[in-house]
C-alpha cells in the first residue's frame, strides 16, 4: 500500500536534498535503506540479509509497481515505507533514506542510480553496473558530483572461498598462473528478463561477469585483447540473446583466461587456475544458496576445504553502510563495474565482427582482498511473492 496523499503532501515539503548535511545524516546509529526493485534476487537475498546486518544497516522503505509485493513484504519485514516507481523521487526526498539498494533490470540502473545520486543518496547497485561504457562512466561522475557513494553488488568479493583462491594464486603455491577456465550455466525459463535484449539481457551481462570478474581479480590484472563465439539452438527463448557464449581473455604475460555462459545447459558453477606448479579448482564457485569447495592439487596431492553455506548479501551492507559512515571509498567501486562492462562490450563486438578485440590500458585502483571477508550465517530461502527463480522453480 503506497502512502496517503497527505503524507504525500509533507513529504514534498520536506525536500532538502540537495542542502542536507552528509556528516550528520551519515552518523546516525544505522544506515535506511530502500530496495529499489522486488524481483528474485531482492526477495530470495537481499531483503532477509538485513537481519545479519542490522548492527549498521535497516531496512526502511520498500518501491515495486507490484501492490501485492509492497502489501505482504512491507508486513512481512516490518518496512514503514512503501512507493511505486511513480514515487521514486518522493522517496528519495523524504528524508526517510539514507541509501538504495538497486535490483531492477540492467537497462534501469543508471536513471535510477543517477536520480538517487543528485538527491544525495548513497548507492549500492547490483550488477552489471549498466548497459554501455558510457552509462557507467555517467553514472561513476554524477556519484562524484554529488559527494555519494557507488557501490557495485559484487558478493563475492566478501566471500571466503574467492578470497581465499585469490590469496593461493598470489601465494605462489601453483608456482606462475598461466591459465584460467570456468563454466557457468543454467537454464533460464522462456520469458525472463534475462532473455530480453532490451532489458540488457544476454549471458554475459547475467553470469558471464562472474567468469570476467573472477578472471581478474585472480590474475590481478586486466586483459589486453578478446575474442568470443555465441551459440544459440534455434529455441524461441533464445530469440533476442544468445544461448550461450565461449571466450577467450588474453592477459600481460599471454595469460590465458577462457569461460564459456550458457541460458541452456544443466547447473554448473566453476573454475580452475592452472599454474605452473599446481592447479586450484572452485566449484561450485559462485553460487550463493549453496557451500563452495576447493581442490588444490600440488605434485601430484589434493587437499580439499569446504566453506559453508553463508549469507552473501549481509556482507555487502555491512562494508557499504561502513563506507557510508566513515567516508570511505568502496571496493568494488563504479571503476569495478566499468571495468568488467568494458570487457562485456568488446566480447560482444568480437562474436560479432568474427575478429579479437584489442582493449586500451584500464587501471583499477583497488581489487579486494582477505581483509574484506565478512561472513555471517547462511539464510532460510522465503516464501516469495509474484516471483520466481530464472528457471521458473
Amino acid at each position: 500500500m503506497t502512502k496517503t496523499s497527505v503524507r504525500r503532501s509533507a513529504q514534498k515539503n520536506s525536500r532538502t536534498s540537495k542542502s542536507r548535511d552528509h556528516n550528520s545524516r551519515n552518523s546516525t546509529k544505522r544506515i535506511r535503506y530502500a530496495v529499489v526493485g522486488l524481483g528474485y534476487i531482492a526477495q530470495v537475498a537481499v531483503l532477509p540479509a538485513f537481519e545479519h546486518a542490522s548492527e549498521n544497516s535497516e531496512l526502511h522503505a520498500l518501491l515495486s509497481s507490484d501492490s501485492k509485493k509492497l502489501k505482504e513484504l512491507s508486513k512481512k519485514y516490518n518496512v514503514p515505507n512503501t512507493y511505486s516507481y511513480e514515487e521514486y523521487d518522493q522517496c528519495l526526498e523524504s528524508g526517510e533514506i539514507d541509501a538504495v539498494y538497486i535490483t531492477l533490470p540492467n537497462n534501469m540502473h543508471r536513471e535510477y542510480t543517477e536520480r538517487a545520486a543528485r538527491a544525495g543518496v548513497h548507492v549500492l547497485c547490483e550488477k552489471p553496473m549498466a548497459i554501455t561504457e558510457h552509462d557507467c562512466e555517467s553514472m561513476i561522475e554524477t556519484a562524484q558530483k554529488n559527494n555519494v557513494k557507488l557501490m557495485i553488488a559484487y558478493r563475492l568479493h566478501f566471500e571466503e572461498a574467492n578470497l581465499s583462491a585469490i590469496e593461493i594464486v598470489k601465494s605462489g603455491k601453483l608456482g606462475k598462473p598461466r591459465i584460467f577456465n570456468s563454466v557457468f550455466s543454467q537454464q533460464v525459463k522462456e520469458g525472463d528478463i534475462r532473455l530480453q535484449k532490451e532489458l540488457g539481457g544476454g549471458t554475459l551481462y547475467d553470469i558471464g561477469i562472474y567468469c570476467i570478474n573472477a578472471a581478474r581479480y585472480l590474475f590481478g590484472e586486466e586483459p589486453e585483447e578478446v575474442s568470443a563465439f555465441t551459440g544459440n539452438n534455434g529455441e524461441e527463448r533464445f530469440q533476442e540473446v544468445e544461448e550461450a557464449c565461449s571466450a577467450i581473455l588474453r592477459f600481460p604475460q599471454d595469460k590465458l583466461a577462457g569461460f564459456t555462459s550458457s541460458f541452456g545447459a544443466a547447473d554448473v558453477s566453476a573454475y580452475e587456475v592452472v599454474g605452473t606448479k599446481g592447479i586450484l579448482r572452485v566449484d561450485p564457485a559462485y553460487e550463493f544458496a549453496e557451500s563452495l569447495e576447493h581442490e588444490l592439487i600440488i605434485k601430484g596431492e589434493t587437499q580439499r576445504r569446504m566453506f559453508p553455506k553463508r549469507d552473501q548479501f549481509a556482507p555487502e551492507l555491512l562494508y557499504f553502510s561502513n563506507c557510508i559512515k566513515n567516508n570511505q571509498d568502496p571496493e568494488p567501486s563504479g571503476a569495478e563495474g566499468l571495468a568488467d562492462v568494458r570487457i562485456i562490450r568488446a566480447l560482444y563486438r568480437s562474436a560479432e565482427t568474427g575478429r579479437s578485440v584489442k582493449l586500451d590500458n584500464f587501471a583499477v585502483r583497488k581489487r579486494p582482498t582477505p581483509a574484506q571477508e565478512i561472513t555471517r550465517p547462511p539464510i532460510q530461502k522465503p516464501r516469495l511473492v509474484n516471483a520466481q527463480s530464472p528457471s521458473g522453480s
